[in-house]
């Protein structure tokens, strides 16, 4: 398949340097022109892609390398453009930041060469004048990319004729700058940024960057580079399947469960199933046409005590999952399922208690990055000996990891994750499109708990 796609990455020289207030200004002052964009983050994040949805109203989507591979990844970006105007692109980390210090084989460079995306590069210029100068061509010569474009972070109007012509002379196009706006900083914790249903007044500093962005940015430039990037072609698109059972998968959304790829839901949704959000905060119990779980990643640590003080659902939850709910516990899910929960408060609180196990808070981030997990039994989600790429990242740690899935990184394994015939639960997090058989068999197991339950 093939067509035309404007579209175009923003990367950084490293992290913090200014991609998501970046990325979240120039979507607001593309809609308020009457430009249609669709949003998409590099890597494995899921906090980025929240505030790109409050932008636009709907679901940003994650492309990353590791856990889907190039042809998945054209596939999902050529997917999820359709009827945009245009696509903008979040990167990760450094433009040349990948896997680890010596590769870049999942950086945001990397993913801008195999979507042929032009890349603007945002530099946050507060504290500096010359020195931009060193940065704009060390990126622009250091590695094979398709630089073509920069954005000034934290630049006053008076520097930014300056800081142009510095940009002409290496070759790039100036796009424009960002000022800066204390008012609309968005807040970091120990996971990334503040989730955007946390912090107070998003819609207000949203705006505030938008009409910003509409002063300040070159919008006209940023369009026609987006439009200079060539005719894209990517494989056919997933089946989707018509079947004659929809199974309900019962999906937990609140602000203690709140990290999912979307592109996984919309899997599902594609395989026939219907989805039904719960909030494990708010409510009593399970949604009752429940035939599949879903218990994604987030802060229960953050809420620990509410969690715990909601023992109807405690009990929904370990009812159904101890009868054979087929049932995906990540990270936070994981930790849910636990027998008890030191929350970030350092009390111990109990939890669902379908997994014997404790897990508490470190200082420090465990087991963090990409890994690939292969089955040691048949369960849920696969047979013996599968595999899929899979990432973490937590603080927290437990006594009861699970033994039925092996994580491989560097040379080096270890016990992962639980797999029975109706529940996988671990701290990884799955991608489906690294191997959709995965998303099948789930689905199938849901399909036929509607079938045996009706």
């Amino acid at each position: 398949m093939k067509r035309k796609i404007p579209r175009v990455l923003l990367g950084a020289a490293g992290s913090g340097g200014g991609k998501t207030t970046a990325a979240c200004a120039l979507l607001a002052a593309m809609r308020t022109r009457g430009i249609a964009p669709a949003a998409f983050k590099s890597g494995p994040d899921y906090i980025d892609p929240m505030f790109h949805r409050k932008v636009l109203g709907t679901p940003s989507c994650n492309l990353d390398l590791f856990l889907c591979g190039e042809e998945n990844v054209r596939r999902l970006f050529a997917e999820m453009s359709g009827g945009a105007d245009l696509s903008v692109i979040e990167g990760v980390m450094g433009l040349y930041d990948g896997c680890s210090a010596l590769e870049e084989d999942c950086s945001s460079n990397h993913l801008a060469r195999v979507l042929e995306a032009p890349t603007i590069l945002v530099l946050d210029v507060n504290g500096m004048s010359l020195s931009a100068g060193a940065i704009l061509r060390g990126f622009r010569t250091f590695r094979e990319n398709r630089l073509c474009g920069v954005i000034f972070n934290r630049c006053s109007p008076g520097m930014y004729g300056y800081y142009s012509r510095m940009a002409r002379d290496e070759g790039l196009v100036p796009c424009g700058y960002l000022p800066v706006l204390p008012e609309a900083s968005l807040e970091s914790r120990h996971l990334g940024l503040v989730t955007a249903d946390e912090v107070s007044g998003l819609r207000e500093k949203l705006a505030m960057l938008g009409r910003a962005a509409a002063e300040t940015l070159a919008l006209d430039e940023i369009l026609q580079l987006a439009a200079s990037a060539p005719e894209m072609d990517w494989p056919e698109p997933f089946l989707e399947e018509h079947p004659s059972v929809r199974p309900v998968v019962a999906v937990a959304r609140d602000k203690a469960f709140c990290f999912y790829y979307e592109e996984n839901l919309r899997l599902l949704c594609k395989l026939g199933a219907e989805i039904v959000e719960f909030s494990p905060l708010a409510d009593a119990g399970l949604p009752p046409e429940a035939d599949g779980l879903w218990l994604g990643g987030g802060y229960p640590e953050e809420h620990a005590a509410a969690l715990s003080s909601n023992r109807s659902m405690l009990e929904s939850v370990r009812e159904a999952v101890q009868k054979g709910l087929p049932t995906i516990a990540e990270c936070g899910g994981f930790l849910y399922l636990l027998r008890e929960l030191a929350g970030r408060d350092g009390v111990s609180y109990p939890m669902a208690g379908v997994i014997d196990g404790r897990a508490e808070m470190t200082g420090r981030l465990q087991h963090f990055g990409y890994a690939l997990l292969e089955a040691g039994r048949d369960n849920l989600l696969c047979m013996a000996g599968e595999s899929i790429p899979v990432h973490e990242f937590h603080y927290s740690r437990s006594d009861c990891d699970g033994e039925d899935f092996v994580a491989r990184k560097n040379g080096r394994e270890r016990p992962a994750a639980h797999g029975t015939p109706s529940l996988y639960a671990g701290y990884p997090h799955l991608h489906f499109y690294g191997n959709p058989a995965f998303a099948r068999n789930f689905f199938d197991r849901c399909a036929r708990w509607r079938r045996d339950r009706k």
